[in-house]
């Protein structure tokens, strides 16, 4: 993962805070905290209360209110989480880190940008399956708990579209789904699907 360790480790870092899923991760008094296990995802929402994925977030990552300018802004686990307080001023970020985050946004532009859900969702689950997923017998396993609304949440959409496109993915062996996971069949054919 990206390198992202201060150059000298505070008291303040060896205070590791466990979360459990689906917790809110707090963004005052601590300004950034270092992800050592477990993913989260970053948010906001509309005036008409739509929930707006920002991003998604692993081992190794930072995130924080200092590091995003919009408003409002919220850190949720979406598995067990534990993590490290920081302070501005004790956090040296790595170059890459910055890179990786800023790549990490635009690929997650693209995949929003794509107008069918079948698509942005095909793109998304192959993303999911590079940042967050391991290589099994059959193809790609996601190793992430998402619900159908996380994903539709992701991608702007309907949990019931959600749910009517990726059974659809199952009859055409794209996805195989097993209670709380979803393999991922064929990774590299999946880029050339079309609907």
């Amino acid at each position: 993962m990206h390198s992202i360790l201060p150059s000298v480790v505070s008291r303040s870092q060896s205070a590791t805070r466990t979360f459990k899923r689906r917790s809110i991760i707090p963004l005052q008094p601590v300004a950034l905290w270092r992800i050592k296990s477990g993913v989260v995802r970053t948010l906001s929402w509309l005036e008409d209360g739509s929930t707006i994925t920002l991003g998604l977030c692993g081992a190794g990552d930072v995130v924080g209110k200092l590091l995003c300018a919009i408003d409002p802004y919220q850190i949720e686990c979406l598995t067990e989480v534990e993590v490290t307080p920081l302070s501005p001023n004790e956090w040296c970020p790595d170059p890459a880190f910055l890179l990786a985050r800023v790549q990490q946004a635009e690929e997650f532009m693209l995949i929003r940008s794509h107008r069918r859900v079948e698509e942005m969702l095909l793109k998304l689950l192959t993303w999911l399956s590079k940042k967050f997923g391991r290589e099994v017998q059959h193809g790609h396993l996601i190793e992430l708990r998402l619900t159908h609304q996380d994903l539709a949440e992701m991608l702007g959409t309907t949990r019931v579209t959600i749910t009517r496109v990726l059974k659809q993915f199952e009859q055409q062996g794209i996805v195989q789904r097993l209670p709380n996971q979803v393999t991922l069949l064929q990774p590299e054919a999946t880029w050339h699907y079309e609907i």
